[in-house]
């Protein structure tokens, strides 16, 4: 059993797992007995009360040990591998790729009746294995893990705390928060209660537990170090939300889809990622909060897809200095979240917001963060209604929104769109052009951290004559054109010193 590695990432954090099939709604049977499901069920009592906790749920004297809490949910954490099998593949030189291989998986199909494009024969690859972890949250199969762990994964077993095996299958995926639901045939499994994560407080005691590094159940502990952390992991996701309790509990590649767990036993987050620069444990970990968790698989076992409901504005980079928030008008003396713009149609605009105000609260709860703020929206559907704090001009202001079912359009979409390629492109000269035969395009003179880099090959010098099904002669074009894409699309051009026509493919494009 291998373990695959995630590279590439900015803040040198990493993914912990191994590589979904999007899946249909829930079907449940008619059956006398409802299997209990700590998703869908209403939250009880903490199955196991520790001895460092009191009668009233309050924190008593710190814990000498664990045994309690890792005993609860130990037999609810379960062991993922998976295999990838790999298509034949066929190179040209480096530099293109198939239109129709990576998005549709025709690249076989189309390679018999064009040709591979340099004259070499086809490699075969090997199928790649990688191993993850779940939690069991129903006594009848279902298990949450992290979405990278079953991505693309052509086969799933799932390896019980008691050593029976069971072959798995997705039920529903969602990229946004990195999370996924599958499912094996099996009853009577041990079910992980969950905690409430807004409950979680800086410096409580927490045990990871997972399946790292090839080997069986392991649990650790730390604290949690941090709440609300973004650490800008999830770049390919269309409407990435990262809101992770940070943690020094150790974890390690083949942790993610594992359990953080409270001294009480319960599931208060998903293991997902780590910072490293070595690509093993280094100090801290990432985990999807229980709530945020609760709302995504919920929706997947209702309705087959995440419900997701929309504010409708554009929030300040975190991390600006002092001159650029005065030079955007940002108010160091309240804490909150500076609103960049609203979407005039959104739920934001509508219920009055508008540029400049602060967003300090949601239904009451504080936001201190653009990932706080995006979890709380998270966790609502679209119509639901939320209450909205906010400053302006000095004095705090409440308003109810109506939240909405897609992103809203903005002044600036466009240029985020193109500055979310990660690349610095420029108009291609007449003169270039006609030597090249063609009407124009864009060249892409630098490419650094960004779409292109994390999902292409793509090299400098390429001219890029078409977006989709648009042509496009400028930079301005490209603008224009990104702002009309779907989620998948292609970047079609050429390079000077080629006559052959370059694809490349766009995935989960975030506008």
């Amino acid at each position: 059993m291998e373990m695959k590695k995630t590279t590439k990432m900015k803040t040198k954090a990493m993914l912990l797992g191994a590589v979904a099939l999007i899946g249909g709604g829930l079907l449940f049977a008619n059956s006398g007995h409802k299997p209990h499901n700590s998703v869908l069920d209403e939250p009880a009592a903490p199955i196991t009360k520790t001895a460092y906790t009191t009668a009233n749920g309050s924190a008593a004297v710190q814990p000498i040990d664990f045994e309690k809490a890792a005993g609860t949910a130990v037999p609810s954490v379960v062991h993922i591998k998976t295999t990838t099998k790999f298509k034949e593949t066929a190179g040209r030189g480096g530099q293109g790729q198939d239109p129709f291989g990576d998005m549709f998986g025709g690249g076989d199909l189309f390679r018999r009746f064009f040709g591979d494009g340099d004259g070499r024969g086809m490699q075969q690859m090997p199928d790649q294995k990688a191993s993850g972890s779940g939690v069991i949250i129903s006594e009848d199969g279902y298990i949450v893990t992290n979405n990278h762990v079953v991505n693309g994964a052509t086969a799933i077993s799932v390896t019980l705390n008691n050593r029976r095996n069971y072959t798995a299958k997705v039920i529903g995926t969602d990229p946004n928060t990195d999370l996924a639901l599958i499912k094996i045939d099996a009853k009577g499994l041990p079910v992980m209660p969950i905690g409430n994560s807004d409950d979680v407080k800086l410096g409580q005691w927490v045990l990871a537990i997972g399946y790292p590094l090839n080997l069986d159940v392991t649990v650790t502990q730390g604290i949690v170090s941090a709440k609300s952390r973004n650490i800008g992991i999830n770049t390919r996701a269309a409407a990435p939300v990262e809101s992770f309790i940070q943690t020094d509990a150790a974890v390690n590649p083949g942790s993610s889809g594992g359990a953080l767990v409270n001294t009480n036993g319960e599931l208060i987050a998903i293991n997902s990622a780590i910072a490293s620069p070595t690509g093993s444990f280094a100090g801290y970990a990432y985990a999807v909060p229980s709530n945020l968790m609760k709302k995504v698989i919920s929706d997947i076992m209702k309705y087959g897809s995440v419900q997701r409901g929309y504010l409708g504005i554009s929030m300040a980079p975190e991390g600006l200095d002092d001159d650029k928030k005065k030079e955007l008008g940002i108010n160091n003396d309240v804490d909150g979240v500076f609103v960049m713009d609203t979407d005039p149609k959104g739920a934001a605009g509508l219920a009055g917001l508008k540029k400049g105000d602060v967003i300090t609260k949601i239904n009451d709860e504080t936001v201190g963060s653009d990932a706080r703020l995006a979890e709380l929206i998270a966790r609502q559907k679209p119509g639901d209604k939320v209450k909205i704090t906010y400053w302006r001009d000095g004095s705090e202001h409440n308003t109810d929104a109506t939240l909405q079912n897609k992103l809203g359009s903005f002044a600036g979409t466009n240029p985020a769109a193109v500055e979310s390629l990660g690349a610095d492109f420029s108009d291609l000269s007449k003169d270039k052009a006609s030597q090249l035969g063609i009407d124009g395009g864009v060249v892409v003179n630098n490419i650094h951290n960004g779409v292109i880099d994390s999902q292409t090959n793509m090299h400098p010098g390429f001219i890029i004559t078409k977006v989709g099904d648009i042509r496009v002669h400028s930079v301005a074009e490209l603008k224009d054109a990104l702002g009309k894409q779907g989620s998948n699309f292609q970047i079609e051009g050429v390079y000077p010193d080629s006559k052959e026509v370059y694809y490349y493919g766009i995935n989960d494009f975030k506008k």
